[in-house]
């Protein structure tokens, strides 16, 4: 797994029609590691700050590196490549595929990102698995209740060992107790690899719990 610390520089982003920036943040600078959340009001720029730091979207302008990865230097296809090498990506919807089975779902991303599975994959992921507390690995993921699914897609996330894992309202659509699950098994797994945890969430009792809060309101940051 690579430690990625995170480099933004005069980042902006800008839509076709709309008279003002998107985003507009002079820099921000986060360590290798670090359990970040970023809050905010619906339409401040969340989703788009996590998709252009992910390399999902290009800003306008300015400059995003994780290490010396350069995002912004790089075409649409070695971003991808990029992503599918260092982040782990756990969604409000999931994003699971019916049909298959919990370790199938797991597996997926990393046999599409490679030729083949690397050595020792599966066995990450059963393990994985068993941890986020998944018993019936050969459970089409359709009959399992919406905590389970989260739990699913959080394996997902790590069982590639990503330098960086970003988490977009993780808990929103769970009820209390297993919102509170899904918190515990991003901070205790995240922190066991050194992996940077970097969350959107509105989630009070989520956001209470990583080391550093970025606001954000009419896309620029709040000091």
């Amino acid at each position: 797994m690579r430690m990625l610390a995170l480099s933004v520089e005069k980042l902006d982003v800008r839509f076709p029609g709309l008279p003002v920036a998107a985003l507009d943040i002079a820099s921000l600078a986060l360590a290798a590691g670090d359990h970040i959340a970023v809050t905010g009001p619906s339409g401040s720029g969340k989703t788009t700050l996590m998709n252009v730091l992910t390399g999902m979207e290009r800003p306008s302008g300015g400059r995003v590196a994780w290490g010396a990865d350069e995002l912004t230097a790089m075409t649409e296809t070695q971003r991808d490549r990029w992503r599918a090498h260092n982040v782990g990506l756990v969604m409000q919807e999931f994003h699971l595929f019916p049909g298959l089975s919990a370790l199938d779902n797991v597996l997926l991303p990393q046999k599409l990102a490679r030729y083949s599975l690397p050595a020792g994959m599966k066995e990450s992921a059963r393990s994985l698995l068993a941890r986020v507390g998944i018993e019936r690995l050969d459970q089409p993921i359709e009959t399992m209740s919406r905590g389970q699914m989260q739990r699913v897609a959080v394996a997902r996330a790590l069982v590639g060992r990503p330098g960086l894992i970003v988490a977009d309202e993780p808990t929103a659509s769970l009820d209390a107790e297993a919102g509170e699950a899904v918190a515990d098994l991003l901070l205790e797994l995240s922190g066991e690899t050194g992996a940077t945890l970097l969350v959107a969430s509105h989630d009070s009792r989520l956001i209470d719990r990583l080391g550093r809060t970025l606001r954000l309101e009419n896309g620029r940051l709040l000091s």
